[in-house]
């Protein structure tokens, strides 16, 4: 059992969860609970630590998979010191990380719908950890294929991002690009109808026909879409708002428009 929060282990977990850069050398990110271990693939598994006070709760079956992984006990201050959280749930594993390739996001793979036509988002400098995690679980509720992501949004491997994407982090292919408007002119090329959610749409989104490949581009939370990136889309769409609302927020502007697109594609 680890007992020392000064453990050389300890330290670099610490690292992985406060600092991106740590994730990205170690090429890891860290994710917290027994239901997110359940979820994630085995072969991504490089670590798990265990209190022994979960242990002493825990079912047969969760014991079964935390030795299955060799996880190491620690004690209750470690997991503290080692998990963002506040309440830490007494499960902890260090997770290798994806490196997908453009097709994969562009082709619109999806494993419950082989022929599925992309779905795809484009974020723009989206800042909020929780948007952005939100945006991966319901954009996957939707069945959104792929996501991508300027270089100017958050680490999608931020704590804050893994909890709110409840899962959707293992299941989700993603990219960052250097150049949003020259992607979205690539997904022209190939195809795929690129739609700016914008208060200057003349047309409501439910105006449009999502059946065929499809993106949506959803902006900042305070900026929105810088006008060059909207200006590549090649249509401007708009979510009609009563009262003094002047605009959505960003997670409920993807909801809004991928679940459209679903409830299309379901004929």
């Amino acid at each position: 059992m680890i007992t020392s929060t000064n453990n050389d282990r300890v330290k670099q977990v610490v690292a992985y969860v406060q600092k991106s850069k740590a994730r990205k050398d170690g090429d890891v990110f860290v994710i917290e609970g027994m239901k997110m271990l359940r979820e994630a693939p085995v072969l991504q598994v490089r670590e798990v630590y265990v209190t022994q006070r979960f242990l002493d709760k825990a079912t047969e079956e969760d014991k079964e998979i935390l030795w299955r992984y060799g996880a190491e006990e620690v004690a209750d201050d470690v997991m503290k010191k080692m998990a963002d959280t506040q309440t830490p749930q007494g499960v902890l594993a260090v997770i290798s990380q994806y490196h997908y390739s453009e097709e994969e996001v562009l082709e619109g793979y999806n494993k419950d719908d082989e022929g599925a036509k992309p779905l795809i988002l484009i974020l723009e400098n989206i800042q909020d950890p929780g948007n952005l995690g939100t945006m991966l679980r319901s954009g996957e509720g939707a069945g959104v294929t792929g996501v991508i992501l300027s270089k100017g949004s958050a680490d999608i491997y931020n704590p804050k991002v893994i909890r709110s994407t409840m899962g959707s982090i293992f299941r989700m292919p993603f990219i960052y690009v250097e150049s949003l408007p020259k992607m979205i002119k690539k997904l022209s090329a190939n195809g795929i109808n690129t739609y700016a959610a914008h208060l200057k749409g003349k047309k409501s989104y439910d105006e449009f026909d999502y059946t065929k490949p499809s993106a949506f581009l959803i902006g900042n939370e305070g900026n929105g879409l810088t006008k060059e990136t909207a200006d590549a889309a090649t249509e401007y769409i708009l979510i009609p708002m009563k009262g003094e609302v002047e605009s959505m927020n960003a997670a409920t502007s993807a909801a809004i428009l991928t679940f459209e697109a679903s409830r299309q594609r379901r004929g």
